[in-house]
């Protein structure tokens, strides 16, 4: 790995030295090897922390999702960077990948029966066995959650009413969606899923928690309940 020509960071004029210009400008205003100069400190006697930043992220090609999966030992076979500094980023990143996985999802509308399909493809596409889910809606039909209830064989799962409306109450919801898979690909529904689905609009109704579809959902389409007009 080459070494660039270099500048120490004591050298650098205050604004530029990344502390300092966090401070003076705040975070967005540094770059990316700017920020990772700060995570590891310092440099080396003749490479300047931003200069061994951006060593690190050119072998990358200034991806941070690639610069993400390095392993500690992966950054140590950069001169410069021992176990400590090392650390410090893979801390850094992991902390980065937890940030996103708790930011708040878009929330989503259900407008349509295709609107359902879509949000089930990544639970439903491709399952070899057949799985009941809840999708839990709010008043205005926003997604609150989408929910397994049960799964089972390739041909049928069993389904209990008394959990579809418990989970559905704990979770405050104002209406409700039913969506099974037939991993047979046959879109018809069984004469089984037509009693169920009679069974809990019936309980939806006493329960002022209304059943709005019942959408079986194949890879290469669905059946809708609510668009057949049989809810």
């Amino acid at each position: 790995m080459s070494q660039a020509t270099s500048i120490k960071i004591s050298e650098l004029a205050e604004e530029d030295r990344p502390r300092e210009k966090l401070l003076l400008k705040g975070r967005s205003a540094l770059s990316d090897a700017e920020l990772i100069a700060i995570l590891i400190g310092s440099g080396t006697p003749t490479v300047s922390a931003v200069d061994l930043s951006r060593m690190i992220l050119r072998d990358v090609n200034y991806d941070l999702a690639a610069l993400a999966k390095m392993s500690v030992k992966d950054l140590m076979k950069f001169k410069g960077i021992g176990e400590a500094k090392a650390i410090s980023i893979v801390a850094a990143m992991e902390l980065g990948r937890r940030r996103k996985e708790q930011e708040p999802q878009v929330r989503f509308k259900i407008s349509s029966s295709r609107d359902i399909y879509d949000l089930m493809k990544p639970e439903l596409y491709d399952e070899v066995v057949e799985h009941f889910y809840l999708i839990l809606l709010s008043r205005s039909n926003f997604v609150i959650k989408k929910q397994l209830v049960s799964q089972g064989g390739t041909a049928a799962t069993i389904v209990d009413s008394k959990i579809v409306f418990k989970i559905a109450l704990e979770h405050m919801s104002q209406s409700i969606i039913l969506v099974h898979n037939h991993p047979s690909g046959n879109l018809s529904p069984s004469e089984q899923d037509r009693r169920l689905t009679e069974r809990l609009v019936k309980i939806g109704r006493e329960l002022d928690l209304p059943v709005l579809d019942h959408v079986i959902f194949g890879d290469r389409g669905y059946f809708s309940f609510a668009d057949e007009g049989i809810l």
